[in-house]
């Protein structure tokens, strides 16, 4: 399993499309084997979904994000799991593995 997660200044960005990099966190048997930080191409719309695709994303955690994008990440397979706080990436991670992250309202500053 591949989860992104938006990243400003070390911890989890609330907003999405404005994030500095991507944590990609790889997960084998609910295990973290590895971690890469990435910088994105220019924030377009449907560009973010092309590039996670490349990157065999299965799984994006974030704050909020517009149903236009989430439709869009859907369209490849990729879920979009929205609400979680703006924690560590590492804190993120294994609070979703361990099935306590809180999440479900979309924090989304989108007008």
């Amino acid at each position: 399993m591949r989860i992104a997660i938006p990243v400003c200044e070390g911890m989890l960005c609330p907003h999405f499309g404005r994030a500095e990099e991507f944590a990609i966190v790889d997960v084998i048997n609910n295990k973290v084997t590895d971690v890469n930080h990435l910088t994105p191409p220019p924030h377009e719309p449907g560009v973010l979904p092309a590039w996670m695709h490349e990157l065999r994303v299965d799984i994006i955690i974030c704050s909020g994000m517009g149903p236009r994008a989430q439709a869009f990440f859907n369209q490849y397979g990729i879920r979009v799991i929205i609400g979680a706080p703006a924690l560590p990436v590492e804190k993120t991670v294994s609070q979703y593995l361990a099935g306590v992250l809180p999440t479900g309202e979309n924090v989304c500053d989108h007008h």
